[in-house]
């Protein structure tokens, strides 16, 4: 042990000036979120909106109706999210004026846009306590001999699922909120998107996965009525499908059991619910659902892939510890997508192109 620490190089004196600053930074760093959820709570980028775009922090006192004293806290707050990148700044005028950009732009209420879902509950479901408690008895739950998701192990139910409705109907609709704008995002921009993609596909398969829902299978279909889709879905959702006239076949059921065949199968933010071995037996049903390559056979798979060389490498991890501490699932790079495509018995697959932080593949039987 003390040869092993005698190989160690002492940091110069300018190296441990700057770990002592990084380590302000880190351990600090939570702090950010829970000013984000301030924000969102006091209702802010709504207020920024509807003052036009841009609000000093005097504006924003009288806009939210907050007491005269807090005019120097809430310019502390504001700063900070503004460095985050919640917010873009306005110095042309004598005092800073804080401006919604993209980021806080998904914060706003009452947008009638097209691509635009209110993304404060997945705010507000993050920062949570129960969240933050599953996240500080990490240290605890690694010395315990459990595979159990802290998240499960702590509140005794599973996020997402009906124990947690049970335990607590108010945060379980709050988190499946949250979730309905995390995989839900986009539709409209994938459309366009992968335009090319759909165009191709005679038949489709879309396996409804821990959000339980058909938004986009039903998109896909009213823009390319062509395709003829099937939904697998549990009975809840069949039971409450909307009778809009939109053509998709229903059938109830789970995809480690049967997955009705198609042309196409597609897995939309599925697979990082669930561990290597799931994955590996839901992706073989998917194999036997569909034909032969030459025929046209492939799966659609569209999840979040980690990149070690991308600008969001930071979030991805962030994404996959946040996985690791509240489901049983996890985040993957390319190599470990490969690994389980693999198993599952597909020979072949084609990444189709990024997706904001996500990977679009197509993958071959």
């Amino acid at each position: 042990m003390a040869s092993q620490a005698s190989n160690v190089v002492r940091p110069s004196d300018a190296e441990l000036l700057q770990a002592q600053a990084d380590l302000w930074r880190v351990s600090l760093s939570y702090l950010t979120p829970m000013s984000l959820r301030c924000a969102v709570e006091l209702g802010i980028p709504t207020a920024i909106h509807r003052h036009g775009g841009a609000a000093s922090a005097a504006d924003l006192i009288t806009a939210l109706s907050l007491p005269s004293t807090k005019l120097p806290f809430l310019r502390r707050l504001l700063r900070l999210l503004a460095v985050a990148g919640v917010f873009t700044v306005d110095k042309t005028t004598a005092e800073d004026r804080y401006c919604i950009n993209p980021v806080s732009y998904l914060l706003v209420d009452g947008i009638p846009h097209e691509v635009h879902i209110n993304h404060t509950s997945l705010v507000l479901t993050c920062t949570s306590t129960r969240y933050l408690d599953a996240a500080l008895g990490l240290a605890e739950w690694f010395k315990k001999d459990v595979v159990t998701p802290p998240f499960q192990e702590l509140h005794g139910a599973a996020l997402f699922h009906e124990s947690m409705e049970s335990l607590d109907p108010d945060y379980h609709n709050m988190a499946n909120e949250a979730l309905d704008a995390h995989d839900n995002f986009g539709i409209e921009i994938a459309l366009r998107e992968f335009r090319d993609l759909f165009e191709g596909i005679q038949s489709m398969t879309y396996c409804c996965g821990t959000c339980g829902d058909d938004k986009f299978a039903r998109a896909i279909v009213q823009a390319y009525p062509h395709i003829k889709c099937t939904v697998l879905a549990p009975p809840k959702m069949i039971a409450n499908k909307p009778a809009d006239g939109v053509m998709i076949n229903y059938v109830e059921g789970d995809m480690f059991s049967f997955i009705p065949p198609a042309q196409t199968v597609m897995l939309k933010l599925v697979l990082h619910h669930w561990t290597d071995e799931d994955c590996v037996n839901i992706l073989a049903a998917c194999r036997k659902a569909i034909p032969s390559r030459e025929d046209g056979g492939k799966v659609i798979v569209g999840d979040i892939v980690i990149d070690y060389s991308g600008p969001m490498l930071e979030t991805h991890l962030l994404m996959d510890i946040g996985m690791m501490t509240m489901t049983k699932g996890r985040q993957r790079d390319e190599n470990e997508f490969r690994e389980i495509f693999m198993k599952a018995g597909f020979s072949d697959y084609k990444i189709l192109k990024k997706f904001g932080a996500r990977v679009a593949f197509e993958v071959y039987p």
